[in-house]
């Protein structure tokens, strides 16, 4: 990734500049806990700006940059800087350049977003101290920890309030939040059998590890069937099935890769149960040599958003004429913002803000995502090798968002 070679003094940068630092990091993207190339420049994008002290290498490659201004609450503002292992597919003219790895889920928002507040704040200082994190490995759930863990709480001024944004696939400027528990906690899970490999055309000399795992897989959908009686009903997906190199082989082993989102703890402990009861008795139906393995990794905490805080925060949001939309029920994605908040014992506020062009909505859409409470089916959503912010809508809207908010916050009383 090359560095932007603007001096300090020609800028507060302008909207064309953040533009250009927005293609050039969707261009370049670097998979969790890589992202040297991404964090050396928003240190550098920091440090042209006037009144930011820099910090680097923080929980890996953490950026974080702190503006004093006298007398005042410390306000903390996060944004994600990792991308995901995905072959981007959507034709882009600032399309990734890295095979395989793509900024799907809009961290590169995120990152241009911050950057862009920092220097609205530099520009024309409020009160107190701002604290820009700009976080690692959000998407395996370790690098808002990680950052903690590095003493992040002991090394910067402690928070009265933590903010934070995500943009998604829906019309650019909305906001979209709510008090309490606004996303799903998130589980990995690896379950791994073992069986007996043999040749395709004498399967009864084999214990077949395929057959199990695949069997498990459609098993498990009843789990969440049984629980439909909660508030929030969890979630399993199965993301991946490895087995085998050759269609006339029965292989050794086999692996099932899910994805568990739940809502409470209780809700967790039934399903991790139910996932290790159920593998145990496919393993044991088939006469497997061995009890299957059940891993769980990455574990991200549910996010949960302080009432009160929460309320005022939208209120300011409101008051600026930004268009803020309720939410009836908590996201089942998930994220790890929430690890900031909760170590620093300081309340979390956490939204999500539209980045499509609003041009694209047709009233239909519209109408079914108002009714059906989803996005139409033909709008890519995060994580998808064609999900695409718009740029020139979704930036100006995410930096005037989290600026109000930052400056709401500073300039409250109490």
């Amino acid at each position: 990734m090359s560095a932007p070679t603007a001096a300090a003094a020609q800028r507060l940068p302008d909207g064309e500049h953040w533009q250009r630092l927005y293609r050039q990091l969707h261009a370049h993207p670097e998979l969790s806990g890589l992202e040297h190339a991404t964090a050396r420049l928003v240190a550098e994008e920091l440090r042209a700006l006037s009144g930011w002290e820099v910090t680097e290498n923080v929980g890996g490659t953490g950026v974080v940059g702190v503006l004093h201004n006298g007398p005042g609450p410390v306000v903390w503002l996060r944004a994600d800087m990792d991308a995901l292992p995905v072959q981007e597919e959507t034709g882009l003219d600032y399309a990734s350049t890295v095979p395989g790895v793509m900024h799907a889920c809009g961290h590169d928002v995120h990152v241009t977003a911050l950057l862009g507040t920092c220097a609205q704040l530099s520009a024309n200082p409020a009160p107190g101290t701002v604290v820009a994190l700009f976080q690692p490995a959000e998407e395996t759930g370790s690098g808002a920890q990680g950052m903690v863990d590095d003493g992040l709480l002991e090394r910067f001024p402690h928070p009265r309030i933590v903010l934070g944004q995500h943009v998604s696939p829906l019309p650019a400027g909305i906001v979209l939040s709510k008090p309490g528990t606004l996303m799903a906690a998130s589980d990995s899970v690896r379950v791994t059998f073992r069986g007996k490999g043999g040749h395709a055309s004498q399967p009864h000399t084999a214990i077949d590890p395929l057959l199990m795992a695949a069997s498990l897989v459609v098993r498990l959908q009843s789990l969440t069937a049984r629980q439909t009686a909660t508030a929030a009903t969890p979630v399993l997906t199965a993301g991946a099935l490895h087995a085998g190199t050759r269609p006339n082989i029965i292989a050794d082993t086999s692996e099932v890769l899910l994805s568990l989102r739940t809502f409470t703890d209780a809700s967790r402990d039934r399903m991790i149960a139910g996932i290790q009861r159920m593998a145990a008795a496919e393993a044991a139906a088939a006469g497997a040599p061995e009890e299957p393995k059940v891993e769980f990794y990455d574990h991200f905490p549910v996010t949960e958003n302080t009432p009160g805080d929460t309320e005022r925060v939208l209120s300011a949001l409101t008051a600026a004429g930004l268009p803020v939309l309720p939410m009836d029920n908590p996201i089942t994605g998930s994220e790890d913002f929430g690890a900031f908040g909760t170590a620093a014992h300081a309340p979390s506020v956490f939204w999500h803000i539209g980045g499509i062009d609003p041009a694209r909505f047709t009233s239909d859409d519209q109408t079914h995502m108002l009714t059906e409470g989803a996005l139409p089916e033909h709008f890519p959503s995060n994580h998808s090798p064609h999900f695409a912010p718009d740029p020139v809508q979704a930036l100006p809207a995410a930096i005037t968002t989290m600026e109000t908010a930052a400056r709401a916050e500073l300039t409250r009383a109490g």
